[in-house]
């Protein structure tokens, strides 16, 4: 028997909506759950409307498991913040979409590097969450602008404006 396919979309998102809230309210839960008070990044939804700040929401036939936003740093930088996906749809490839998505997004507007904040290996929970990052290339770096160093924290930075970047792009899965 055939199942029909499920339409994945990723499309910009107010995060104040109701139904994008519950997932920042559950991505904010998440992080009091597993990092220290004073280490903690995620973003609330006021923060998240920042003119500075573009967000975006996946989508599998219209119910939102899925989000994701760029920060814009000035000169050329942009940092992934908010990236989250349903406790019920993980393990399916949709934060590797919603990453790749960032990063094309990032790179069509001309940005040059992305950079982003994550958990340490002191913090277990974010294991996945950083295999993901490295292997999409993201690479150590100090601290992004705005943050100082944190053992619980590991910082990424990924370079956009490399032939290895296209390259990584070309693996993007095309929306149907």
């Amino acid at each position: 028997m055939r199942y029909p396919a499920k339409r994945i979309e990723i499309r910009p998102a107010d995060p104040g909506a109701p139904t994008i809230r519950a997932m920042i309210d559950a991505h904010l839960a998440h992080s009091r759950e597993t990092t220290p008070a004073d280490s903690i990044h995620a973003l609330p939804v006021d923060a998240l409307r920042a003119p500075e700040i573009r967000f975006w929401a996946l989508f599998e036939d219209g119910v939102p498991l899925g989000c994701g936003a760029l920060k814009d740093l000035g000169g050329g930088l942009v940092e992934v913040k908010s990236v989250h996906v349903a406790r019920t749809a993980r393990r399916r490839g949709l934060a590797r979409r919603i990453m790749l998505f960032l990063q094309a997004e990032a790179t069509k507007t001309g940005h040059t590097a992305m950079a982003l904040e994550t958990g340490s290996e002191l913090l277990p929970d974010f294991e996945a969450a950083r295999a993901l990052y490295h292997s999409l290339g993201f690479t150590p770096c100090d601290p992004i602008p705005s943050y100082a160093p944190d053992p619980n924290s590991v910082f990424l930075h990924l370079r956009l404006d490399r032939p290895d970047a296209e390259r990584r792009l070309s693996t993007y899965p095309e929306t149907p």
